[in-house]
């Protein structure tokens, strides 16, 4: 995640009225009061309000007590639409309780993505009747696996509740109840206790931050240490005066610190080489931090993991840390299952030194191996299908909801007796894939050599489960769609062409490889009476079902005028009018050809398609400069112009769609002579040999954006049909 430097100063205010700082006005002081009242009465260490914006849909973090705002300043603003609890609990009135970092991966996982530590949070709506004013949050150490208490539950329902008569009363007075600048970030009523001298003793600096990072006491072995840096640290935020400590690599230690309450270590490269070894031990009112100096760190450059240390060097462990929004940009992107794993194999893996990765996606109560990486040919075969009964780690830890963790395969096999084994080295992760409280499958990650999981590991590896399950599920709901479009657009596009004498038709289809791989091109050949076969093309714009749906309108209207013994251009103009009068938000292109095979007289009418192409029985192939009109659906008394064309014996008369001859960052020309050139090098050969030569430079492409309708006719002496 891309977070800008730490280097905003919100205003502070104090949390009693009568310490230093500047007093906000009165909306100001019922919001501190709010948050720092809150936050007392439930044991937290940070309390906060968001309030609505001047910006609609937009809330603002308008106070702040207990922790560095400029830390968090990623979070100071929220849409209210956005998967955050704060946005949930504005959105739906109701109160989010989110006792630790488990159940906040479960249902919030893009805040532990940006938030990964463990932690407890609680949001209450701040509303008075219908009005909506924002949400009162706790932030507070986590209890993992004990919900959040019915007395908690009800201290903070009535701290909001007060707080939304405050401000219900405000707004009567005509005071201003929206925020549109930085958050009042509450100072804490007294300074950092001094440590005692016999710190001073100590070869190491110690260091006091109270809760918003300014440093307090200085020990003597700061001055060695720190050098002329020392002498100016009192009073001033320690990641802005130490210039190496206030690196993006950094900040997420403090955050851990700050709102985990555990203790954190880490090393930091100071400018001239030298290694400081820092530890921060948070506690209610701030954190001392123990600089010491270190040698290099003990594993080699590059390496990611090493067993039971965690995320190893400092700039790879904020890699690791970061992987989940890396992740998640490259998983927007993936549209099937296939995709979304591909995706976990290129960024998962290499982020924790995998070697092994397998996804499970569950379907009727049985788990179905959807990928593997890795593991021995045919190895896990023998999982794939089993039920939700039987007891697997895989099984149970989609059931359990609980991420299962072994450091060795002993382990493994201590736990799970008799399970089967690809190796007797290593390590394994089995990682619960459930989507916003849906079981989806799970996720089994496998190392080489064994390892430890330390609690950060744990907690990243949660979270980037929850995005996977969350891409796994948009990937499943894709391919529902996929299938019912396709099976729709398979029974719009006619089954078969009708036999004629005197014409041969052949129509070839190619559907998208990007995509819903659906569309709405479509062709049609029709009799429209005794002597007279109407050749139809079209493209609707867009993919997908609505796409398909509207293709198979636009035909069936087409075929209903050509029926009705309409001229060309009637058939094209009331078929305009049913477009606009269907209103689906979509337009389409269109070519129609009235043909009489007999004489080979044709009438032709085009709504903003491609010139149809035409080759001579001499070989000779031509683009057809037809007059045409708008696209259809676009303006109801468009005009559409007829053109007078012959076909002679032995010509071929081509309609297609764009996708033939579009491609990216080239102009649609080129592609159209290409096509003609195509045409006139085909030969006098089979009708379907010309389809499938004209298509198949197309049909091997991979990365084809668009849908491809091909309509060939041929004038022929007489019975010798094509379909």
């Amino acid at each position: 995640m891309h977070r800008p430097p730490v280097r905003a100063h919100p205003v502070c205010v104090t949390a009693r009225p009568d310490s230093r700082g500047p007093a906000p006005d009165e909306t100001g002081r019922a919001l501190v009061r709010a948050a720092v009242e809150a936050a007392e009465a439930l044991g937290g260490f940070s309390g906060g309000v968001y309030l609505r914006s001047g910006t609609e849909d937009l809330l603002r973090l308008a106070v702040l007590s207990g922790l560095p705002g400029p830390l968090f300043r990623p979070w100071w603003r929220m849409q209210v639409n956005r998967p955050y609890p704060v946005a949930e609990a504005y959105r739906s009135g109701h109160a989010v309780h989110l006792p630790d970092a488990e159940s906040t991966m479960r249902l919030f996982p893009q805040l532990m993505a940006g938030l990964p530590f463990a932690w407890g949070s609680l949001y209450e709506p701040v509303t008075a009747g219908r009005e909506r004013y924002g949400v009162l949050m706790v932030l507070r150490a986590a209890t993992p696996g004990k919900p959040v208490g019915p007395e908690d539950r009800e201290r903070l329902r009535g701290a909001a509740a007060a707080l939304a008569r405050e401000l219900a009363r405000l707004t009567a007075r005509g005071a201003p109840v929206v925020w549109d600048g930085d958050p009042l970030c509450v100072e804490p009523p007294e300074p950092a206790a001094d440590a005692a001298q016999a710190v001073d003793r100590m070869p190491q600096a110690l260091l006091s931050l109270d809760r918003h990072g300014r440093v307090g006491f200085v020990s003597a072995g700061a001055d060695a240490l720190l050098g002329p840096e020392a002498a100016g640290l009192p009073g001033r935020v320690l990641w802005e005066a130490v210039s190496w400590l206030g690196q993006p690599v950094h900040e997420d230690h403090f955050r851990s610190a700050y709102m985990s309450g555990e203790p954190v270590g880490f090393l930091a490269h100071r400018p001239g080489g030298e290694w400081i070894s820092v530890d921060l031990y948070p506690g209610r009112g701030g954190i001392s931090v123990l600089l010491a100096a270190s040698g290099p760190p003990p594993y080699a450059p590059g390496s990611v993991t090493r067993p039971g240390a965690g995320l190893g060097s400092p700039a790879d462990r904020a890699t690791a840390v970061y992987r989940p929004v890396a992740m998640a940009i490259a998983l927007t992107e993936a549209v099937t299952a296939r995709q979304v794993s591909a995706v976990v194999t290129e960024e998962l893996l290499p982020a924790f030194g995998g070697r092994q990765l397998a996804i499970y996606l569950l379907n009727e109560r049985h788990l179905h191996l959807a990928w593997e990486t890795g593991f021995p040919t045919g190895f896990l075969n023998r999982f794939d299908g089993v039920a939700l009964d039987v007891r697997l780690p895989g099984v149970e830890t989609l059931t359990s909801g609980r991420p299962i963790f072994f450091e060795s395969m002993q382990h493994l096999a201590a736990a799970y007796p008799g399970i089967p084994m690809d190796t007797d080295v290593g390590a394994r992760a089995f990682l619960p894939l459930i989507a916003s409280g849906r079981p989806v499958g799970s996720c089994i990650l496998g190392f080489d050599a064994p390892r430890g999981f330390s609690p950060e590991e744990r907690t990243v590896l949660t979270a980037l489960a929850g995005l996977i399950a969350q891409a796994l599920e948009r990937a499943q709901r894709y391919d529902t769609e996929a299938a019912l479009a396709r099976g729709l657009q398979s029974a719009l596009l006619p089954a078969r062409l009708p036999v004629l004498d005197q014409v041969d038709t052949v129509a070839r289809y190619l559907a998208g490889t990007q995509g819903m791989d659906v569309g709405g091109d479509w062709y049609d050949v029709i009799e429209t009476g005794p002597g007279l076969l109407a050749l139809v093309i079209g493209d609707v714009q867009g993919h997908g079902v609505a796409a398909a749906a509207t293709m198979g309108q636009l035909r069936s209207a087409v075929r209903a005028f050509a029926l009705s013994g309409s001229s060309p251009q009637e058939v094209v103009s009331g078929t305009n009018r049913l477009l606009i009068g269907l209103d689906p938000g979509q337009f389409a292109s269109c070519c129609y050809v009235l043909l009489e095979p007999a004489s080979g007289r044709a009438r032709a009418v085009r709504a903003g398609h491609p010139q149809p192409l035409l080759r001579h029985p001499d070989g000779r192939a031509e683009v057809l400069d037809l007059p045409g009109g708008v696209v259809l659906g676009i303006d109801p008394r468009a005009a559409y112009p007829v053109a007078e064309l012959a076909l002679e014996v032995g010509a071929v008369l081509a309609l297609y769609t764009d996708g033939l001859v579009e491609e990216p960052g080239t102009d649609i020309d080129v592609g159209v002579e290409r096509l003609r050139a195509a045409l006139a090098a085909a030969g006098p050969g089979p009708l379907t040999e010309t389809a499938d030569l004209l298509i198949s430079e197309a049909g091997q492409a991979t990365d084809r954006p668009d849908d491809i309708a091909l309509l060939l006719a041929a004038r022929t002496p007489g019975g010798r049909q094509r379909g």
